[in-house]
């Protein structure tokens, strides 16, 4: 019996096929089988092993996954499939080999590998499918694991539309959304993934739709820093809702005006508005509007009042005279401001001392009465507050001015007559009076000149006295409050003056002495002594003075005077000075006689005078014998002792009046 040329495991089985045909029924075992790992879960690699009989005879084994090589295998006897899948795809293996020079193979069975689900879809839920806008949600995407791949780690991420939420894949199956709004309204899912092996499902679709509540109870409420609105400062606009959910519109508004002042889209129940430095166009009523999608709903309208803080006061000083204040008057301050809040509280201030304050309840300015006295001179300013701030003025000097008083005119020297050539101070002072102060000196109601006192005090004009100098002198003081005139003072004098009749009869002396001798001398000093007996004239010199400022000098007295003592401040009753001869001319060329005087002596107080007859009983004579200078003569030259000049001679007694 002969058989084609098989394989050994296809003749093998065809013997086994006919042995069970033969043996009706008995069942033997498959040469070569397919093993695989189990159990078996999506992701897990599965080991696979091609077994025959005689494993000894088998050379090469290969492994099909439908019916397409994955694997030729020689030596090893597991081959490893990594991260199946639920695919239902089917394995087989052959196993090939040679006996007595024949080549045979054996094919083993087709098998499914039964690969379990890891973890199921994940669902999607959501804590509420119609969430109130501005209300949280929870989103939970569910799945598990079987109890054989329960140490497997799984990792979810959640989706509105195809976007995101939150970080992307999070160790936690839940997901916290804080707060929904109306925009957030969509379509959500989630996946699940295991870490390892790397399988990822993703859950159905669910729908998410967020209500939205219309907003009601629109409110506006004004805020200023310091709790009052103060023109310059900010003003802060809060508009609120009691109700309303999502995103709302909020617009200020003030009445008289078109255009919107302010706008702003938020999610929130509130919003403010700033408006910078206020000013006084800004008062007015106010209101604000809200709306989210719904219309816009309006608040009650407030009425917006601003306080301006006082602008810096100006202090004027109003007083009865144009020109100057003076002791006495009674000056009006005025303090008042151009702009600011009433009520204001006015301060006057005197060098930075309170004079009083008064109160303007409706605003404006307000007056402060002050008589004056001389204390009150000195710089003024005054304060406005309105507990908005205090601003202070600018200080204004006042000054307050004594008239001056009736003056006093004295002269210099103060002898008790002065002659021509003198040179004659008049000295003109007042006792009180604010300077400056300008004096002017008159002679017969003619002006002499002024001089001024810019210091105060008193002041002095020279007068180099001729023959048309004699006659009443008075002087003026005037320091813009009007015009004071002393008292009038009466000026007689005669003659040349004492060192000009001392410095011509030197000249003369010596030339004389030169031209004629000692003989021509002593008879011109004869011929005077018979001059004099003849007479002279009489020339009064005494200054009077008014009765009201001064006392009327005595004619009797001691002859000492203080040659620098005023003339008005002698004593009445200390001397007398009558004269007797003045310019005498006996009716020679070269002599001339000058001041003579008659002085009354008493017992207990006599004067004394060189070369002059003592007598109790008769006033003595005083006079002096000047000879007349020659046109060749020289100033100066002098050839006696100028004391030779000069006799004391007796006269018969002249009767003094008092």
């Amino acid at each position: 019996m002969s058989f084609p040329c098989h394989r050994p495991g296809q003749v093998a089985g065809l013997l086994q096929l006919l042995l069970l045909t033969l043996a009706s029924g008995q069942e033997q075992s498959d040469w070569l089988i397919l093993q695989a790992s189990h159990p078996v879960f999506e992701g897990d690699d599965v080991d696979l092993r091609c077994r025959g009989k005689k494993e000894k005879d088998i050379n090469e084994k290969i492994y099909y996954r439908n019916n397409k090589v994955i694997r030729r295998d020689y030596n090893s006897e597991v081959v490893r499939l990594h991260s199946v899948s639920r695919d239902n795809s089917k394995y087989h293996c052959t196993a090939s080999g040679e006996s007595f020079w024949i080549r045979w193979e054996e094919i083993s069975e087709p098998l499914k590998i039964q690969v379990q689900e890891l973890f199921p879809h994940p669902v999607l839920r959501a804590s509420s499918s119609e969430p109130i806008e501005g209300s949280p949600v929870s989103l939970k995407c569910e799945t598990w694991l079987p109890p054989l791949r329960s140490h497997i780690q799984l990792q979810f991420c959640f989706f509105r539309e195809d976007k995101v939420l939150g970080s992307g894949w999070i160790d936690s199956p839940e997901l916290q959304i804080l707060t929904m709004w109306n925009e957030d309204s969509g379509s959500y899912w989630c996946q699940a993934k295991a870490v390892t092996p790397n399988i990822i499902k993703k859950s159905l679709r669910s729908r998410i739709r967020v209500q939205r509540i219309p907003v009601s109870d629109v409110n506006l409420e004004i805020q200023s820093p310091g709790g009052q609105l103060i023109e310059g400062k900010d003003l802060v606009l809060i508009c609120s809702v009691a109700k309303g959910t999502g995103t709302v519109t909020f617009s200020w508004h003030r009445e008289g005006t078109e255009r919107r002042l302010g706008r702003k889209i938020q999610r929130a129940l509130s919003a403010e508005l700033q408006i910078a430095a206020v000013r006084g166009q800004d008062a007015g009523r106010y209101y604000c509007s809200a709306d989210n999608l719904y219309g816009p709903i309006l608040s009650k309208r407030i009425r917006v009042t601003l306080r301006s803080p006082v602008s810096r006061p100006v202090l004027t000083v109003r007083a009865p005279r144009a020109r100057a204040v003076v002791v006495g008057d009674v000056v009006e301050l005025r303090c008042e401001t151009q702009s600011g809040s009433p009520p204001i509280l006015y301060r006057f201030y005197h060098e930075d001392v309170t004079l009083g304050s008064s109160s303007a309840p409706s605003g404006g300015g307000v007056s402060f009465n002050l008589s004056l006295t001389t204390e009150h001179s000195g710089n003024y300013s005054c304060e406005a507050n309105n507990s908005l701030g205090a601003q202070h003025s600018e200080a204004v000097p006042l000054r307050v001015t004594v008239p001056v008083s009736r003056p006093v005119l004295t002269f210099n020297p103060a002898r008790a007559q002065v002659v021509v050539g003198d040179l004659l101070e008049l000295r003109c002072e007042v006792q009180r009076g604010s300077p400056p102060i300008l004096y002017w000196f008159y002679h017969e109601d003619v002006i002499l000149g002024n001089t001024s006192a810019p210091f105060g005090g008193g002041a002095s004009f020279n007068l180099s006295l001729t023959t048309e100098h004699s006659g009443n002198y008075s002087c003026g003081a005037d320091n813009g409050l009007g015009v004071q005139r002393s008292y009038m003072v009466t000026l007689n004098f005669t003659g040349l003056s004492t060192n000009k009749v001392i410095h011509i009869t030197v000249g003369i002396i010596g030339w004389l002495l030169s031209m004629l001798g000692l003989a021509a001398t002593a008879s011109l000093v004869s011929h005077f002594r018979t001059q004099r007996k003849s007479g002279g004239l009489r020339a009064t010199g005494t200054p009077s003075y008014s009765p009201k400022e001064h006392r009327e000098p005595s004619r009797s007295g001691p002859s000492n005077t203080d040659p620098h003592r005023p003339i008005h401040s002698e004593p009445a009753a200390l001397m007398e000075l009558q004269p007797v001869y003045s310019n005498v001319s006996p009716g020679h060329d070269n002599l001339v006689y000058s001041q003579i005087w008659s002085s009354h002596h008493t017992k207990e107080n006599p004067a004394p005078s060189p070369k002059t007859h003592q007598k109790d009983e008769e006033p003595a004579i005083i006079y002096s014998e000047v000879k007349k200078a020659h046109p060749d003569d020289h100033e100066g030259q002098a050839h006696e002792d100028a004391a030779e000049n000069y006799e004391n001679l007796p006269c018969a007694p002249l009767a003094l009046d008092r």
